[in-house]
C-alpha cells in the first residue's frame, strides 16, 4: 500500500500542474511564493514528495528521525528465576517434589422408598509428578448398616501427561465375606475433558471383575458445577455369597450440581439411578430387594 500511495500522489500533482493556465499574465507574487504561508490552491502548492505518508495526500520532509532498533530483553539468570519462585527453585528435579492430596468426591445422604442411607466415594495420593501411592475407597451404608465398602492401595506412574497407570491390591470388607483382589488399570482425563477410570481385578478363587467410571464437569458459572457420572461394573463368575452374577452386574447414571463455597468445599445435590442385570438381579429378587433405584442425594464434595 506504500508504494502504490507514493504513485498515486505525484500523479496527482502533475495532472494539476500540466492544465493550461487561465491567464498569460504573469503571476505578480510569483517571485515572493516561497515567503508565503500555503493557501491549499493546487496551482500555488508544491507536489508532495515520495516519502508522502500513505493515504495522507501530503508530502513529509527528509529529515524525519529514523526510529533505533531496541536492544532485546535479556534472559532471566537462574538467580532471577529463584527470586520470582522461590517455591520452585529447582527447575530440573521433576518428579522428586513431594507432595499430598485427599479428596472426597462424593460424601452424601439419600432417603428413598426402602430407607435412608450414606454414599462415599473419595481417594487420596503422596508422591511427585511421576510416582504416586494412590488410596482409593468407596461404600455405602443403609438402615444404618454398611452393605459395601472396600479399600485399595495402589502405585500409580505417569506414562503420558494425562494418564496413571496403577497396579496394586484391593480389600472389599462388604457384602458378604470379605476378600482380596489384584488390581491393575488406568486413570486419567480423556479428549473433551473426560475423568476416566478403568481398572481389572482378580480374586483369590479365580474371580474376575471390570469396574469402569466416567465423569465430566460442566461449569456453568465461575461456582457452579454441573457433573454427570456413569459408572458399570462386570464379573467373570457368579459368586452367590454375595449376590453377584456374572457379565454385566450393575450400573449407575448421577447428575449433581454443586456450588463451590471454595475450590476446597462444595455442597451439591443430585438424581442417581442405579440398576442391576443379569445373575446380579436375579439374586436381589431373591433377596426381596429392588433390581432398580431412583434417589434424590445431597452431599458435599471436599479436598485437603
Amino acid at each position: 500500500m506504500f508504494d502504490a500511495a507514493v504513485t498515486r500522489v505525484p500523479d496527482a500533482a502533475q495532472q494539476v500542474h500540466s492544465q493550461p493556465a487561465a491567464s498569460p499574465k504573469p503571476d505578480p507574487h510569483a517571485a515572493h511564493s516561497h515567503a508565503q504561508p500555503s493557501t491549499g490552491d493546487a496551482h500555488h502548492d508544491h507536489p508532495p514528495t515520495a516519502s508522502a505518508r500513505p493515504g495522507s495526500g501530503e508530502g513529509t520532509h527528509h529529515t524525519d528521525a529514523v526510529t533505533q532498533p531496541v536492544e532485546p530483553v535479556p534472559l532471566p539468570t537462574d538467580a532471577e528465576r529463584a527470586a520470582a519462585f522461590p517455591l520452585h527453585g529447582d527447575h530440573h528435579a521433576h518428579g522428586r517434589t513431594l507432595n499430598g492430596l485427599v479428596r472426597f468426591n462424593r460424601f452424601e445422604a439419600w432417603d428413598a422408598d426402602p430407607g435412608s442411607g450414606q454414599d462415599w466415594e473419595g481417594n487420596a495420593w503422596l508422591g511427585g509428578d511421576v510416582q504416586r501411592l494412590w488410596l482409593r475407597s468407596e461404600g455405602e451404608r443403609e438402615h444404618g448398616h454398611t452393605t459395601a465398602a472396600d479399600l485399595e492401595v495402589l502405585y500409580g506412574r505417569g506414562i503420558s501427561p494425562w494418564w496413571d497407570l496403577v497396579a496394586g491390591v484391593r480389600h472389599d470388607f462388604a457384602p458378604g465375606p470379605s476378600q482380596n483382589w489384584a488390581a491393575l488399570g488406568v486413570q486419567g482425563m480423556a479428549p473433551y475433558k473426560f475423568e476416566v477410570s478403568a481398572t481389572a481385578y482378580l480374586g483369590e478363587h479365580g474371580q474376575s471383575a471390570f469396574i469402569a467410571e466416567i465423569e465430566y464437569e460442566l461449569l456453568l458459572t465461575n461456582r457452579l458445577v454441573l457433573q454427570p457420572l456413569l459408572e458399570f461394573e462386570l464379573h467373570g463368575r457368579d459368586d452367590p455369597r454375595r449376590g453377584i452374577g456374572s457379565g454385566l452386574s450393575a450400573a449407575e447414571t448421577g447428575l449433581r450440581l454443586r456450588y463451590e463455597i471454595s475450590r476446597r468445599f462444595a455442597p451439591y445435590v443430585g438424581l442417581v439411578h442405579e440398576r442391576t442385570f443379569g445373575s446380579t438381579a436375579d439374586h436381589r429378587r431373591d433377596d426381596g430387594e429392588a433390581t432398580r433405584d431412583t434417589r434424590w442425594v445431597a452431599g458435599v464434595r471436599w479436598w485437603f
